[in-house]
């Protein structure tokens, strides 16, 4: 069963409420394979960029089909949430992190708050019991279906690029078992002849527009990459230890990037104090202090450790 509120009032409200909720952007778009984007990752995938992503293998067709992945699903509402801190880690003696990492893990505090966006659209439509709310927490497309209603467009570098605020936004959705009028259109891309992003790439994962070579990328490399650093040249990681963020920093869409007013999402006193001696002596207490119910708990102490360990031999 699904219920059908095919008006542009009702998908203006849900908008403006998040909006208000804090959100940057926020589109409404119909729940139905993605052919061009599907094709796209298929490609991608036979040239082995996905590296040791196995799970990108898994569970395809639920990527190339929302319909599949959340039963009875209609509509698509979209959203993107700033994270571009007020204040960022000194690159003076120091190691670097992705901005996206620098607070709390983004996947409570979206969630939180699309869950809030939820029960804006109960209150419309009564409960809801199929109705999912997506933040990096399944096999989804975000980009596409960010792009499919009109909140940016895909850039060289892979990114989805707001032409108002930039790229560094988390995407997240609301799946939901009611037909809703659509609320923005696709972008065409405005990149124009820039190449920025695949100049500065220092190791060259970009190894042209719109292809991302994963083995190559100090984000994976940093973060999903468990085996050793053989053959690498530790000059190319630019001092990046979880993620990095060049191909995003050189972008100009990112001069119209403005600081998030999210709490959590700032970095704390002890991280902006971390100097480069100091993530060298990184213990497991530290780093439970510095990163609790934070992303770079992903790669765990361990991983962090191995990559800071690469990077400082024979300094």
């Amino acid at each position: 069963m699904y219920i059908q509120i095919e008006n542009q009032e009702f998908s203006d409200r849900i908008v403006e409420k998040a909006l208000a909720l804090g959100f940057e952007a926020c589109g409404i778009t119909k729940a139905e394979p993605l052919k061009e984007a599907a094709e796209f990752v298929e490609k991608w995938l036979e040239k082995g960029f996905s590296a040791t992503m196995h799970y990108m293998h898994r569970n395809k067709e639920k990527r190339y089909n929302p319909v599949l992945l959340a039963e009875n699903t209609q509509s698509i509402v979209s959203v993107l949430f700033n994270y571009f801190p007020k204040e960022r880690l000194t690159e003076i003696n120091n190691y670097k992190i992705a901005k996206y990492a620098y607070g709390t893990d983004y996947h409570f505090v979206v969630k939180k708050r699309l869950n809030v966006l939820l029960q804006f659209v109960e209150q419309h439509t009564g409960k809801l019991p199929e109705a999912r709310v997506f933040c990096d927490s399944a096999p989804v497309l975000d980009r596409a279906l960010a792009a499919k209603c009109g909140l940016g467009f895909i850039g060289r570098n892979t990114s989805l690029i707001n032409p108002k605020t930039g790229s560094f936004c988390f995407i997240a959705h609301l799946f939901l078992p009611v037909v809703l009028t659509q609320k923005g259109e696709k972008m065409k891309n405005r990149c124009g002849n820039c190449t920025a992003c695949v100049d500065a790439c220092p190791t060259r994962a970009l190894e042209k527009p719109f292809s991302l070579d994963a083995r190559k990328c100090i984000s994976y490399l940093t973060i999903e990459h468990k085996g050793t650093f053989e053959n690498r040249d530790k000059k190319n990681f630019d001092n990046w230890i979880f993620g990095c963020d060049i191909c995003q920093d050189v972008c100009p869409w990112n001069r119209f990037a403005k600081p998030n007013n999210e709490p959590l999402f700032q970095p704390s006193e002890a991280l902006l104090a971390m100097q480069k001696s100091d993530w060298e002596q990184l213990d497991k207490q530290m780093f439970k202090q510095l990163f609790k119910n934070s992303a770079v708990q992903r790669t765990g102490f361990e991983g962090l450790k191995h990559t800071i360990d690469f990077l400082s031999e024979n300094d």
